[in-house]
């Protein structure tokens, strides 16, 4: 027997309401959340159609071997860095007005692998091998109505469709569990006299894949106890009158300690490295993720936490050089710093739905920008009152403190304390002159843990 999908009613109005309006197809993306029983869907969105396609009439006849898969895979990336820990690209779906035929099953086989590709190439984690590993590729026929669900195993590419089951519910992510997390960073990064000559991108990167396995190795408190990773979340909530567990608007705080050394049990000898330069990467950051409230884990809550707090950091970072590149601004040379304060988190609800998806802002984007966004990204129109700005950037305060090195590294006496603290802020230091960098791991008896959260 294949897999279940249980999907949100709201979903399958969205998808009876896509008008062809002449086209051959319209294709999109489904997002929900995996389980080993069943996999949720809470969500649905067309892909944008290219502005020529906009502007040319004659694409309304273009047959099914024209859909462009770069576009619906960058689509498919951008998409995925508005969802929250806990919610994922499940897989596609195209819309025709024809029934399903082999030329349909077979464009969408590659573009569900080809989307999966996208979403997960720059991501700092990995799935375990527990982890579902099956899409699903859907087709709805316009005329009919008729549904035709199958799904792929993506870890392996010769892989056959096999059946699976599509129903709907109503409210299905009305009583979702919320959990929140605020986590502070600090990354330094030392630039030896080779990797200084890399692109600030990729020297970031080097960074920051060191700092996710203090992450992915730390200790997750849920509302302050540390609890066993196979036990029920809600265990010890309260239950209804019928048995069940309240859930409903239930939020944990979720607090990280990590490991001063990551392999305290493992002997290392002194390092010495000339270095030319470094980068440093401080602030905080707004976590959150969902999770169903079907007899939830504790091992469960904790994965969307993690991954959520690798993905917000890593997708600000890629959105802050994608917009340096946009606006052509060129690197510092010499002994000059260069100074960027990444894009801020903000959220917006689902209607009827406790998940909140999210966005990144600019101090100098406009409410009416992300408005936009989320439109052409989501297909959703938001209302500007809605949006919950995650994270306040107090701009003039922060710029005026990072003038010298000297400011930066004291702000406890020169500056406020908040402005630091609610944001991020990257600070590239290059050929400020030859130091070294000592990196001693000493094998400890037991093990340190820092408090990385608030």
């Amino acid at each position: 027997m294949g897999r279940t999908y249980i999907v949100e009613e709201t979903v399958g109005q969205y998808l009876s309401n896509i008008n062809l309006q002449g086209k051959a197809f319209v294709s999109g993306l489904l997002i929900g959340q995996c389980s080993s029983q069943k996999d949720y869907v809470i969500l649905a969105t067309r892909t944008p159609p290219k502005e020529e396609q906009n502007e040319s009439p004659t694409h309304s006849k273009a047959k099914l071997d024209n859909l462009d898969e770069e576009w619906a895979t960058e689509h498919a990336h951008q998409v995925s860095r508005m969802l929250p820990g806990g919610l994922l690209v499940l897989g596609v779906f195209i819309i025709t007005a024809l029934e399903m035929g082999s030329e349909f099953q077979n464009t969408l086989r590659r573009l569900v692998f080809a989307v999966e590709k996208s979403v997960n190439k720059k991501r700092l984690w990995n799935f375990t091998e527990e982890e579902v590993s099956e899409r699903v590729i859907l087709h709805f026929c316009s005329s009919t109505k008729k549904i035709f669900c199958r799904t792929y195993d993506i870890h392996d590419p010769k892989s056959s469709a096999k059946p699976a089951d599509w129903k709907y519910q109503n409210g299905l992510s009305a009583s979702w569990l919320s959990l929140e997390c605020t986590v502070y960073i600090n990354i330094h990064v030392p630039l030896s006299t080779t990797s200084v000559s890399y692109t600030l991108e990729k020297n970031t990167k080097n960074g920051l894949a060191r700092w996710a396995k203090q992450i992915e190795n730390g200790i997750y408190l849920i509302n302050g106890q540390v609890k066993d990773e196979d036990c029920d979340l809600l265990e010890g909530q309260k239950k209804s009158s019928r048995g069940n567990t309240q859930a409903a608007n239930h939020s944990f705080d979720i607090r990280v300690l990590t490991q001063l050394l990551l392999n305290s049990d493992h002997r290392s000898t002194a390092m010495v490295q000339i270095c030319s330069g470094s980068v440093n990467l401080k602030g905080a950051v707004k976590c959150r993720a969902y999770i169903h409230s079907n007899k939830p884990k504790v091992k469960d809550a904790v994965q969307a936490m993690k991954r959520d707090i690798l993905n917000t950091v890593a997708d600000r970072c890629e959105i802050l050089f994608e917009d340096l590149l946009l606006n052509e601004i060129p690197e510092k040379k010499d002994s000059e710093k260069e100074f960027h304060i990444l894009p801020h988190r903000v959220f917006v609800p689902i209607p009827g739905s406790t998940v909140m998806l999210c966005d990144y802002k600019f101090g100098d984007e406009s409410a009416e920008e992300l408005r936009d966004h989320f439109l052409e990204m989501l297909d959703r129109m938001i209302q500007i009152e809605d949006l919950e700005i995650a994270e306040e950037i107090n701009t003039a305060c922060i710029s005026s403190s990072m003038d010298t090195e000297a400011s930066l590294d004291n702000t406890d006496d020169e500056q406020p304390k908040q402005p630091i603290k609610t944001t991020i802020v990257l600070k590239i230091q290059q050929n400020i002159g030859v130091i070294a960098a000592f990196a001693v791991a000493a094998l400890a008896a037991g093990i340190s843990f820092h408090y990385f959260s608030d």
